[in-house]
């Protein structure tokens, strides 16, 4: 008999139901088929009623508090009674001085309420059933009017479309006819937000999602909180973009990133029971300032696929090698950290797993990542700033998230053999994963554990085209170390979403340097031509003559509370040789300009540019400028120096200082206040501007 393999073919169920659908086909018929906003809106019920949603005739508050009082005592198999009712309702869910942020918090962290019984008992009432979230009831409501006066200075608003979650409103579409602008029906639930959701118990309140909709176009976005559009309508100040700003509203879309734009569509897939629960119960985020995320489908699609794969590994006996991992290619400034949060979330809550580390590659990174970590939940992950904290978190059954760097947990293996760690199931997650990690550490760490899931994020995976030569011919392509890939969401994907900010690339021939790239010319020959003086100087003046053009500088926006003109630049270089040349050509051309047309120029680099260390990893950007050459070093305290008479400052190249010139560059570069800096690796990796989902 010949040996059996146990994994010959993947499982047909890999989950329960995936909440974004793999891929959507759309129905050829009947797409334009109704057209007014009283027909797109009896359609939308017909839809949500074929998918179990129950239409209510509801038309007054009354009826609304007495629904829910019903579909509480059937969520939680008790009957109030009136006394009970009345007091468990006015103090634990239409408290007087409740607002839009505590009934969010209410939804999204405190579901379980006290319910204070007449015989002194207590008992926990559910809000909402997040571990079985069909246990949960949807009904569906619509031209719910609130009336002229009511709940005081309410005005007279008649809503399209609600769903209602175990009697409470949690969703509110609001629908405009087809061809009218969808921004219409996004300043109409603007309006509602300022006038009269309010009103009454307040229990509209209580919406987490909005939806938007002309029939042909259709958006969703989350609830945040009512004090910015209370602001906005004092006129006080302006407050910053939240996701109550048009622009942070979203498409759905399937598993391949197709946009699910017509709203029958939209219905059949983002209203499917399983869908919309599961967005409600796991796929939002409140941080820690109280800001309501909704992750989109592309952050859904590789959350689940981590979550499967943890599943498919555990119940196949793969744990430990690359088929228990795989790596996500998500294009930079599309969330990935949002995305990598919550895959670490729920992966640290499955019974199976032990601790969930979250790997970075550099310093910097780890305290950005640490810092949105401790945005998205407080204390919901452990960081640690040397090799012995982390192996005290390790050993505490408390630290179920950890961050730390490749380097530290490198240093811990190195000096704990056979620690009880390794023999636990790890979840092990790479925040960028790119070289850095196709090495001698990379090999270390799936050594020494026996249990775990690899998973790597990147948005620029390396394949076998761009692996390079030489190094361990097992570790060339991304795949080779994390595994198979588990989804994509390139950069063309995000711009059609308008997630990021579209870009275009402008060649500019400075000058001829010949065919440089010779296998005859050596490197450093290379180098030099690249860095010849006219070259340079041509490149600078091109810069400094179209500075303002390429950076906008007519164009006003306001930052913070300050109003400015244009952007910023980053000027990224190959070597700290062209950094310093480059950086002495900006500094003698503009000796002869103006003060009003001088541009404010910074540079950063440290020891580990361009510097290969253990197969092809990059060193620790540890802010060691002592291993730099003299010569290095003397010029970057000068330029330094020059940047302390720009700003008043008094930074230098000793590590404590530099590494808060570091920081105090990175401030200044997100808050517009410095108009370019000249890169080598620092900021290339590490430089997000601005504060991205």
């Amino acid at each position: 008999m010949t040996d059996w393999t146990p994994r010959k073919y993947d499982p047909i169920a890999v989950s329960s139901e995936s909440t974004v659908v793999a891929e959507y086909a759309p129905d050829v018929a009947g797409a334009g088929s109704y057209q007014s906003e009283a027909e797109l809106e009896r359609e939308l019920i017909r839809l949500l009623e074929s998918q179990a949603y129950e239409y209510l005739p509801i038309t007054s508050e009354a009826q609304l508090v007495a629904n829910l009082r019903t579909q509480l005592e059937a969520l939680n198999s008790v009957t109030f009674s009136d006394a009970e009712w009345e007091q468990f309702f006015s103090e634990r869910i239409a408290g007087a001085n409740d607002g839009i942020v505590e009934k969010t918090v209410r939804i999204q962290e405190d579901h379980v309420q006290l319910l204070k019984r007449d015989d002194g008992s207590v008992k926990n009432i559910l809000l909402i059933d997040k571990q079985n979230i069909h246990n949960n009831r949807l009904q569906v409501i619509n031209q719910y009017e609130i009336g002229q006066g009511e709940g005081g200075s309410a005005r007279s608003n008649r809503y399209d479309v609600t769903v209602l979650v175990n009697g409470l409103p949690m969703v509110h579409i609001e629908l405009k006819r087809r061809g009218v602008d969808i921004r219409e029906a996004f300043n109409q639930i603007d309006r509602y937000q300022r006038d009269s959701f309010w009103a009454g118990s307040g229990l509209f309140e209580y919406v987490q999602l909005f939806v938007i909709s002309n029939g042909t176009l259709t958006k969703y976005y989350s609830n945040t909180t009512r004090r910015q559009h209370l602001s906005e309508a004092a006129g006080s100040k302006r407050v910053r973009k939240t996701s109550n700003s048009f622009e942070f509203t979203s498409w759905w879309a399937d598993a391949q990133n197709k946009p699910i734009q017509d709203l029958s569509a939209f219905a059949k897939t983002f209203f499917a029971k399983h869908a919309l629960l599961n967005i409600l119960t796991k796929y939002c985020v409140l941080t820690a300032d109280r800001m309501l995320l909704v992750m989109r489908p592309y952050q859904i699609v590789a959350t689940e696929r981590i979550l499967q794969k943890i599943d498919i590994s555990t119940n196949y006996k793969t744990l430990g090698t690359v088929a228990a991992g795989g790596y996500v290619w998500h294009t930079t400034g599309s969330g990935k950290t949002l995305t990598s949060f919550k895959a670490a979330q729920l992966a640290s809550k499955l019974p199976s797993v032990d601790k969930v580390l979250f790997v970075v590659d550099r310093k910097d990174l780890d305290y950005q990542t640490m810092r949105e970590y401790d945005r998205f939940e407080k204390g919901a992950a452990n960081s640690n700033t040397s090799t012995a904290v982390l192996k005290k978190q390790l050993e505490d059954p408390g630290a179920r998230i950890i961050i730390t760097t490749i380097q530290k947990l490198s240093t811990f293996i190195a000096a704990n053999k056979g620690h009880a760690i390794y023999d636990g199931h790890v979840v092990i997650i790479f925040d960028e994963c790119h070289r850095s990690q196709f090495g001698d550490m990379h090999t270390a760490i799936t050594r020494a554990f026996k249990r775990y899931n690899l998973f790597g994020f990147t948005g620029t995976p390396i394949f076998a085209a761009n692996s390079g030569s030489g190094g361990n011919p097992q570790l060339k392509t991304t795949e080779q170390a994390f595994g198979e890939k588990l989804h994509t969401y390139t950069i063309v994907d995000a711009i059609t979403d308008k997630n990021v900010l579209p870009f275009r690339i402008d060649y500019v021939n400075t000058i001829k340097v010949g065919n440089v790239i010779d296998k005859q010319v050596s490197a450093i020959d290379t180098e030099k031509a690249l860095l010849a003086p006219e070259r340079i100087s041509r490149i600078v003046k091109y810069t400094l003559d179209h500075f303002d053009q390429k950076t906008k500088r007519a164009e006003h926006y306001t930052l913070g509370e300050r109003r400015v003109r244009g952007f910023n630049a980053l000027f990224a270089t190959a070597s700290i040789e062209a950094a310093r040349t480059y950086y002495n050509h900006f500094q003698l051309q503009q000796e002869r300009l103006p003060s009003d047309k001088l541009l404010k120029v910074g540079l950063i680099y440290s020891y580990g540019a361009n510097d290969a260390v253990e197969d092809g990893a990059l060193d620790e950007e540890g802010f060691d400028t002592g291993a730099l050459s003299m010569d290095a070093r003397s010029f970057l305290e000068d330029a330094i120096q020059d940047y302390n008479d720009m700003f008043g400052t008094s930074f230098d190249t000793s590590a404590d200082r530099f590494q808060n010139y570091y920081k105090d560059l990175s401030l200044r570069l997100k808050t517009r206040e410095i108009d370019l800096v000249i890169v080598v690796n620092m900021f290339g990796t590490a430089a997000r501007i601005g504060d991205r989902l």
